[in-house]
């Protein structure tokens, strides 16, 4: 067994475990850290509506270990599409986009709106107006604004809220939902 991937292996779940438990859902996801069978299959399908490219893959395998190759993929799809900077993207954010997804039935190829904002393009939109927060969960990789065809948009609110796991921002007007890593709440 290769040393490196237990380490990366085991801060990976334990910074998932630790922040789950902080934000309140710590005991269900402490049932998926003793038994990862519990978890739902670490498969998402993206396309990025700016960029245009699109992947599925795994990011997780059934016993609960990670593909840092399939995370460094995760990482360049959801780049900021204006300077083309990667961040590492947070894993409670791609865990709790995966739990959405299955929670609308799974295997839906989810269309990224925004991920990670570089600070430059962070700026440059809360100077033309657009309303972004200046210190954006976006900006540390632990946002994503998300849509999903032949799904409403009330309807991902809902699956995301109903979760209770992080942020969840509505737009209806722009046609996409927020959510985030950080602590529960709505708007």
């Amino acid at each position: 067994m290769d040393f490196k991937m237990l380490s990366r292996r085991s801060f990976l779940k334990a910074t998932l475990t630790g922040a789950l438990t902080l934000m309140g859902v710590g005991s269900a996801f402490g049932r998926f850290e003793s038994t990862p069978e519990f978890l739902p299959p670490g498969q998402l399908t993206l396309f990025n509506t700016h960029t245009r490219e699109r992947i599925s893959l795994a990011f997780r395998d059934a016993a609960g270990n990670y593909d840092l190759d399939a995370l460094n993929t995760m990482n360049w799809i959801l780049r900021c599409h204006y300077t083309n900077e990667t961040t590492v993207m947070d894993v409670k954010t791609l865990e709790y986009l995966n739990l959405v997804d299955k929670k609308l039935g799974g295997n839906n190829e989810i269309h990224i709106v925004s991920a990670y904002r570089s600070p430059l393009y962070n700026n440059l939109l809360r100077e033309s107006g657009h309303g972004v927060a200046r210190q954006s969960l976006h900006l540390s990789g632990k946002a994503i604004d998300i849509s999903i065809p032949g799904k409403n948009i009330a309807s991902i609110r809902e699956a995301a809220v109903g979760l209770h796991m992080g942020g969840v921002g509505f737009y209806p007007g722009s046609g996409f939902v927020h959510i985030d890593s950080g602590s529960f709440r709505t708007w």
